[in-house]
């Protein structure tokens, strides 16, 4: 399998559709992006179940703020829709095949989880901020409280 371009249009859709999303953050003026892309390249055409996306930052500015990316390259990697893996800079390709070694060992069942229990104390601390919020500040201030 050789590498997509992504875009806003077919991102969602990408990570929805494939198990394993391996997304470079790039552009046409960075020289260590053209380094890498041979090695992004090669291991695409190695992992034909992987979808390996490139991203250019240039014609994908609103994407790449929403990442946060703030130096290229930059590798993302989801699995099950999960990210779980991002890191600036290109990667040699065995660094790159452990990796993906990685990615596939792990156990998603544990990762979501994670995730679940991350965004339900999320919800719980927004929940608190916002009755703190409803009574007028921190807890004792309000003149109920007295």
């Amino acid at each position: 399998m050789s590498t997509h371009t992504i875009t806003s249009e077919n991102l969602q859709s990408t990570i929805a559709d494939n198990d394993i999303v391996i997304l470079d953050f790039w552009a046409d003026w960075c020289g260590p992006c053209k380094s890498f892309a041979p090695v992004f390249e090669q291991a695409s055409e190695q992992h034909s179940d992987i979808a390996f996306g490139k991203v250019d930052t240039e014609d994908q500015q609103q994407m790449a703020a929403a990442f946060g990316i703030s130096s290229i390259p930059t590798l993302m990697v989801f699995r099950e829709g999960v990210g779980v893996f991002r890191q600036a800079g290109a990667l040699p390709a065995p660094q790159l095949e452990e990796l993906i070694t990685g990615v596939r060992g792990l156990d998603m069942e544990d990762v979501h989880a994670k995730v679940a229990e991350q965004q339900k104390k999320m919800a719980e601390e927004q929940a608190a901020k916002e009755s703190q919020q409803g009574t007028g500040g921190a807890p004792g201030t309000s003149p109920t409280d007295f």
